[in-house]
């Protein structure tokens, strides 16, 4: 698929089909994030994948938003792992330069699970301490999770800003 039209496919999607994503479909997602740019190629992220229902429903509970998504089959959880980048990078790579990773990661992976026929949602209103404990973050810090699943829905896409700043040299 063509850059511009999978960017254009994307949609954060809230409400799925009550069909698995194959187990195959979530290895491609993680080998397309494995080429994700990263600060010094550090690549200061983790990713847990959640499939169990039980875990995924814990996962709803930390939440800061009444939304509920309906027949998630998989979450990604994003973890920046500053330890990673602290030693070549100090202080600004573990507070910044891993976010950064982790949420770059992120952004490969839903434009992958949207080129594999996936939706997904990006959900950065959570409660860190509940989701880090509940995929056993140890020191890595959640950043941002994505329920995958197929798409029950095709919303329209919500008006975009266009009042952007761009440079007046170009």
């Amino acid at each position: 698929m063509a850059f511009q039209a999978l960017a254009n496919k994307r949609k954060s999607i809230r409400r799925f089909l009550d069909k698995p994503v194959e187990d195959s479909k979530i290895k491609k997602i993680l080998d397309i994030v494995q080429l994700a740019p990263s600060a010094g190629n550090l690549q200061a992220y983790e990713i847990v994948v959640v499939k169990d229902k039980a875990r995924v429903a814990k996962l709803y509970e930390a939440y800061l938003s009444p939304s509920r998504h309906e027949n998630v089959q998989a979450v990604l959880v994003f973890l920046a792992d500053g330890t990673r980048c602290s030693s070549k990078y100090g202080d600004r790579g573990a507070t910044l330069y891993s976010v950064q990773d982790a949420t770059i990661a992120c952004c490969y992976a839903m434009l992958a699970a949207t080129d594999l026929g996936l939706a997904s949602v990006w959900v950065g209103a959570f409660d860190e301490e509940k989701v880090a404990a509940l995929v056993n973050a140890g020191s890595k810090r959640p950043v941002a999770l994505l329920p995958l699943g197929y798409p029950a829905i095709d919303p329209q896409r919500p008006p975009r800003r266009t009042n952007l700043i761009y440079n007046e040299s170009l």
